[in-house]
C-alpha cells in the first residue's frame, strides 16, 4: 500500500511513480477528456448549487471517470491525473461564479446576466486563482506536513485502479454503499436527517437594586433548542474518517458553539423581535425555520468575524513559508538555470510567466472595475473618483485573492475541498471592499458594483486555489509533473469559463429565475444583501466585531485551529455532526486495533484498508449526486424533483415511521461497515507469533 498523508510530505517520501521515470501525461486525449468533464461537471454543479447553495466535489467522480475512459486506451496513471486535474477545475470555477455573479442581479444593479462580463470574471479569477497557486504549492504541498484528506483518498483510488485485486474492490464496494445509501435518502426510502424544536419552559431574569432589593427590571424569555441529528451523507462519513478525530472535534466543537450557544440563547433573549423577522420571511412556518434564520442573519456573521482573525493567525503562522516562498520565487527570476536540478516532480512553471501573467491579470481587472464603475454611474462619478475606485478594488482584489488563496490551501490541506468555506473568505473580501470604497467615495450602483465585481473575483480564485492545491496534492503523492498540472489547469479555466455562464444564463431564463424560490442561490443572496447594506450604511458590525472578539479569546487560550472552530460555526450543523461521526469511527477503530496489539505492519495495512474504504464512500456519494443532479434537471414538468418511493407514499401514509427507522438501520450498518472492515481478517499480535 502506499504512504499516508505524512510521509507525502517527508524527505524520504516517494511517489506512485518516480520521479526519474517519465510515462506519458500531458497528451491531447488526456486535455480533451478533461476539458469536456470540466463541462459537464461544472454545469450540474451550477444547478445544484443555485438551488440548495451547495455544491458536489468533482474530483472524485472525475478520477473514476478517467480511469474508466483512459484504461480502454491503454492510458497511463498520470494521463489519469491529468484528466483528472482538468476536469475538477469545472466544478470549483462554478461555484465561484454562483456564489457571486447571481448577485449582480439579485441587488439590481443588473437587469440580466451579461456574457462578456461573467466570463470575463470567472477567466480572470480562474488564472489569477492557477498563478497565485504556483508560488503556494511548495509551501502547502510539500513542506507543510497537512493531512490533505481527499487528496489522500483520490490518491487511494488511482492507485488502487493500477492494482486492481482487493484494494481496487474494496474502493468500489465502499463506493458502491456510498452511492446506495445517497440514492436511499434522494428518492425518500429513509430519511437522511432530521431536526426538532425542544422549547424551554418560560422563565424570567429579575434585576434588582443593590440596597433596597426591589425590583427594578425583569426580562421574561422563553426560546428554545434546535436539535438536529447528523446527516446521513457517506461522504461526510468518509471525510471525518480521513482527517481523523482531533480535527473532526475541533470543526464540531465550532457547530456546538453556533447551535448549543448563540441560536439558543438569542432566542431566549429576543423572542418578541424575531415576529418582525418572521413577517418578513413567509417561508418560516415554525421554530425550526425561526432557528435557521436567526442561524443565517445572525450567528454566520459572527462566524465571518471569527474566520477574519483565523485568516489572520494562520497567515502570521505561515508567515516565514510565505516570505521564504516568495523569495525563492524573486531568486529563481534571476536564475536561468533555477529548475536544471529540480526532480521532474518538484518543477513548476517558471516563476518569471507567473509574475508576469499576474501583472497582466491585474490590469485586465482594472478595465473591468473601470467599466463597472463608470457604466454603473451614468456620468454623475467624476473621472479621477472612477479611476480610484477601479484601482482600490483592483489592489484589493489582487491583495486578497493572494491572502486568501493561501488560506483556501490551507483549509483543503485540513478537511478537503468538499468543506472549503469559499464563501465565508469573500465575505471577508467583500465587507473590506465595500469599506474602501465608501471611503474613496464611490457609493450607489457603481459602489455596489464594484464590490461585488472584486468578492466575484475573489471567490473565483479560491475556488480554483482550493482545488487546485488539492489536485497537486494528487499528484505529488502519484508522482505528476506539477508544472504540466498546471498547464493543464489553465487549459480547464478556459475551456469552463468560456462555457459555464451558458447554463447560469439558461437556468434565470428557463429554471424560474435566480433568487426566486426555485433557484434562491443562496451565497449570493447574502453577498447581495451584504454589499447593498455596507454601501447603503446598514452592515450589522456590532455581529462581525462580536465574532472578532471571540476568535481573538480563542488564540488567547491557545484553541487548537480556531479558523476551523470559525469554519465549523458556518457550516450547516448536520454536515459538521456527519464529519465528527466519520471521526468517531475511526477513534473506534483506532481503539480495537491497539487492544488488539497488531503487528506494525499489520496496523499498517489495516489504516490504509480504512482509507481505501473512506475514499470510495466519498466517490461513490459524489457520483451518484451528479447522477441525481442530472435526472432532476430532466424533469422539468416534476419541478425538477425526484419521485418519493417511500412506503408511505407508495403503500400507506400509516407506514410515516418506516424512513425514520430504515435511516437508524442505515446509520448502523454503515458505522458497523466502517469499523470492522479495515480490522477484518487481520491476525493479533499473539497470532503473528505463533505463526
Amino acid at each position: 500500500m502506499g504512504h499516508d498523508s505524512r510521509s507525502a510530505t517527508s524527505a524520504s517520501y516517494q511517489p506512485f511513480v518516480p520521479p526519474e521515470q517519465s510515462p506519458t501525461e500531458f497528451t491531447l486525449r488526456a486535455v480533451l477528456l478533461g476539458v469536456v468533464m470540466a463541462v459537464i461537471l461544472g454545469s450540474a454543479n451550477a444547478y445544484i448549487g443555485l438551488k440548495a447553495g451547495l455544491t458536489v466535489a468533482a474530483t472524485f467522480p472525475a478520477a473514476v471517470i478517467a480511469m474508466a475512459f483512459l484504461r480502454l486506451m491503454r492510458g497511463s496513471i498520470l494521463e489519469e491525473n491529468m484528466s483528472r486535474t482538468i476536469a475538477s477545475v469545472g466544478e470549483a470555477l462554478v461555484a465561484g461564479a454562483i456564489f457571486t455573479i447571481p448577485a449582480f442581479k439579485i441587488a439590481g444593479v443588473w437587469e440580466s446576466f451579461n456574457y462578456y462580463e461573467s466570463t470575463a470574471i470567472m477567466l480572470v479569477g480562474g488564472v489569477m486563482g492557477v498563478l497565485f497557486v504556483v508560488l503556494l504549492r511548495r509551501i502547502l504541498v510539500e513542506e507543510s506536513g497537512l493531512p490533505f484528506p481527499e487528496s489522500v483518498a483520490c490518491g487511494e483510488i488511482h492507485k488502487a485502479g493500477q492494482k486492481g485485486g482487493s484494494e481496487a474492490k474494496l474502493v468500489f464496494q465502499s463506493g458502491l454503499v456510498g452511492a446506495s445509501i445517497l440514492a436511499l435518502g434522494e428518492f425518500s426510502l429513509i430519511r437522511t436527517g432530521w431536526d426538532w424544536f425542544t422549547r424551554f419552559q418560560q422563565s424570567s431574569v429579575t434585576f434588582m437594586t443593590e440596597k433596597t432589593k426591589e425590583i427594578f427590571y425583569t426580562h421574561g424569555g422563553q426560546g428554545g433548542l434546535v436539535i438536529t441529528s447528523p446527516g446521513i451523507f457517506p461522504a461526510l462519513f468518509g471525510v471525518g474518517y480521513i482527517i481523523g478525530p482531533q480535527l473532526a472535534s475541533i470543526t464540531f466543537c465550532g457547530a456546538l458553539l453556533a447551535w448549543g450557544l448563540m441560536v439558543p440563547l438569542m432566542l431566549y433573549l429576543n423572542p418578541s423581535q424575531f415576529a418582525d423577522l418572521v413577517q418578513s420571511h413567509p417561508e418560516v412556518e415554525n421554530e425550526i425555520g425561526l432557528a435557521k434564520l436567526v442561524f443565517a442573519n445572525y450567528v454566520k456573521p459572527i462566524a465571518v468575524g471569527g474566520m477574519l482573525v483565523g485568516a489572520a493567525s494562520t497567515l502570521y503562522k505561515m508567515k516565514d513559508q510565505l516570505i521564504a516562498g516568495i523569495g525563492r520565487a524573486f531568486r529563481d527570476l534571476n536564475t536561468p538555470d533555477a529548475g536544471a536540478n529540480v526532480p521532474r516532480t518538484g518543477r513548476d512553471l517558471p516563476y518569471k510567466y507567473i509574475f508576469l501573467g499576474i501583472a497582466v491579470g491585474l490590469v485586465a481587472m482594472f478595465a473591468l472595475y473601470f467599466y463597472f464603475i463608470s457604466h454603473g454611474s451614468h456620468g454623475e462619478i467624476g473621472l479621477p473618483r472612477v479611476i480610484l475606485g477601479a484601482l482600490v478594488s483592483t489592489l484589493v482584489m489582487g491583495f486578497a485573492g493572494f491572502v486568501f488563496s493561501a488560506i483556501a490551501g490551507y483549509l483543503v490541506g485540513l478537511i478537503g475541498s468538499s468543506n472549503n468555506p469559499i464563501s465565508g473568505l469573500t465575505l471577508s473580501t467583500l465587507i473590506v471592499a465595500a469599506l474602501l470604497m465608501l471611503v474613496v467615495g464611490v457609493k450607489g450602483d457603481p459602489g455596489i458594483t464594484a464590490v461585488l465585481g472584486v468578492a466575484a473575483v475573489v471567490c473565483c480564485i479560491c475556488g480554483v486555489a482550493g482545488d487546485m492545491m488539492q489536485d497537486l496534492k494528487v499528484g505529488h503523492i502519484l508522482g505528476g509533473t506539477p508544472y504540466r498540472m498546471q498547464i493543464g489547469e489553465i487549459i480547464g479555466v478556459i475551456g469552463a469559463a468560456l462555457v459555464l455562464v451558458i447554463p447560469i444564463m439558461l437556468l434565470d431564463a428557463y429554471g424560474g429565475g435566480i433568487g426566486s424560490d426555485k433557484l434562491p442561490a443562496p451565497q449570493a443572496g447574502l453577498m447581495a444583501m451584504l454589499a447593498k447594506g455596507i454601501v447603503g450604511g446598514e452592515m450589522a458590525w456590532p455581529l462581525v466585531i462580536v465574532g472578532m472578539f471571540m476568535g481573538l479569546a480563542l488564540l488567547l487560550i491557545r484553541a487548537p485551529a480556531p479558523m476551523l472552530i470559525a469554519v465549523g460555526m458556518y457550516l450547516p450543523f448536520y454536515s459538521t455532526a456527519a464529519i465528527f461521526i466519520g471521526g468517531v469511527a475511526k477513534l473506534i477503530t483506532d481503539h480495537i486495533r491497539q487492544r488488539r496489539r497488531y503487528p506494525e505492519a499489520t496496523k499498517t495495512v489495516s489504516e490504509n484498508r480504512g482509507v481505501l474504504l473512506a475514499s470510495g464512500l466519498v466517490a461513490g456519494e459524489a457520483l451518484m449526486a451528479l447522477v441525481l443532479t442530472g435526472v432532476k434537471a430532466a424533469r422539468p414538468a416534476q419541478n425538477n424533483e425526484l419521485p418519493d418511493w417511500s412506503l408511505t407514499n407508495l403503500v400507506s401514509p400509516a407506514l410515516d415511521w418506516t424512513p425514520h427507522v430504515l435511516a437508524v438501520l442505515a446509520f448502523g450498518v454503515l458505522m458497523y461497515y466502517m469499523i470492522s472492515t479495515p480490522l477484518r481478517g487481520l491476525p493479533s499480535d499473539d497470532t503473528a507469533r505463533r505463526e
